[in-house]
């Protein structure tokens, strides 16, 4: 990196649990790092101290509030800037919030990097306690053209930083070995097991297609409260020998996975450019979802991915079976989706990044 070397504070989660947003700050911070960038993390998850708070309901969020709101201040002492990694909901009030008015209390720039996939309904219930807060950041990043088109809504303009995708950690397993792939696939779900994710409407496709695949699998990745209802949905359908659920993995897991994958599909009914998507592209691994939220900035129908209504089992099936009967469509599907990637690249993201920064400092200077 030329110039001057930056001092940021991070504001964000970490793994474990290894989610989207605590992967993504725990991967920028890296890679800012390998720039020269110095890097303060504030991580919003902390471990509590002691560790028995933990288990006191209501009493846990006092011992994690107060020690991240002194980190807060002391870190904003010592920054030029703060990045924070926002989310929706409760995350927003707890965490987001007081960084940006500790920052602003410390005279230092804000930039929210905002990544909830379900703002628009977070913003219709709750615009009035978040627009405060939002007039007191310099700049709004958004890894995508739906969130962006959310916040324009709300008069906001944003900036398009994508989500990076490291894509050194996946990689395309060669597929000539392997003939009996239409007939005996293997299917995996890499999303956690919410109710937002929609993992039923997954299965009941994936009950479809067995009907005409009978040596299909299904491996649901993931952890959440869901999994006692999918469970007993799995019985219902008498697909205990052919589904598996492993629980949480960790990322070294998930490459693993999808290297022994043939497609991933993807049932979310709220979304805004989920990894997993790009994880399964940069294995070489057709993807079959939902057009849920910014899915569709994320990928191209019957270009990049096939996409279908939420909550459809029928036509999320319709679309597995083109995949499996068709391996020209696999195939342009995998190309496709290997050279859409290189926007999500380091490379390509830290030049749109590292410009911001600069850009609010400069502001500052003026």
């Amino acid at each position: 990196m030329n110039g001057p070397i930056l001092h940021i504070g991070l504001v964000g989660p970490l793994p474990p649990p290894y989610g989207g947003m605590a992967n993504q700050t725990r991967q920028l911070a890296g890679l800012l790092q390998q720039e020269g960038v110095l890097v303060e993390l504030v991580q919003v998850n902390a471990p509590y101290q002691p560790a028995w708070a933990g288990k006191i309901r209501g009493l846990r969020a006092v011992f994690r509030l107060i020690p991240f709101l002194l980190q807060l201040w002391r870190t904003a002492g010592q920054v030029q800037l703060f990045h924070i990694m926002a989310n929706s909901g409760l995350s927003w009030h707890l965490f987001a919030a007081p960084a940006i008015w500790i920052a602003r209390l410390r005279n230092i720039p804000v930039i929210v990097n905002y990544r909830g996939g379900e703002a628009q309904v977070f913003f219709q219930k709750s615009f009035r306690w978040v627009r405060p807060s939002l007039e007191r950041t310099d700049v709004i990043i958004v890894p995508s053209g739906f969130l962006e088109a959310v916040f324009a809504q709300f008069g906001y303009a944003t900036r398009i930083v994508p989500n990076i995708i490291d894509l050194s950690r996946f990689s395309v397993r060669s597929r000539r070995e392997k003939t009996d792939w239409a007939d005996a696939p293997h299917i995996v779900v890499t999303r956690n097991l919410e109710a937002i994710y929609d993992n039923a409407t997954a299965i009941r496709a994936f009950h479809i297609v067995q009907q005409s695949v009978p040596g299909a699998r299904l491996t649901v990745a993931g952890a959440g409260p869901e999994k006692t209802i999918l469970e007993h949905l799995v019985t219902e359908l008498g697909l205990q020998d052919s589904i598996r659920f492993t629980g949480r993995i960790d990322n070294d897991a998930i490459a693993a996975l999808y290297q022994s994958a043939d497609m991933m599909i993807n049932a979310s009914l709220v979304d805004n450019m989920p990894i997993s998507i790009l994880e399964a592209l940069a294995s070489g691994v057709p993807v079959v979802s939902t057009d849920a939220g910014g899915i569709p900035y994320l990928v191209e129908h019957n270009r990049t991915a096939l996409l279908v209504p939420k909550k459809d089992p029928a036509a999320m099936a319709d679309a597995m079976l083109k995949i499996l009967l068709s391996p020209q469509l696999a195939n342009s599907l995998r190309a496709s989706g290997l050279a859409s990637l290189e926007r999500y690249t380091w490379n390509s993201v830290k030049q749109h990044l590292l410009g911001v920064y600069r850009q609010v400092l400069e502001n500052r200077q003026h």
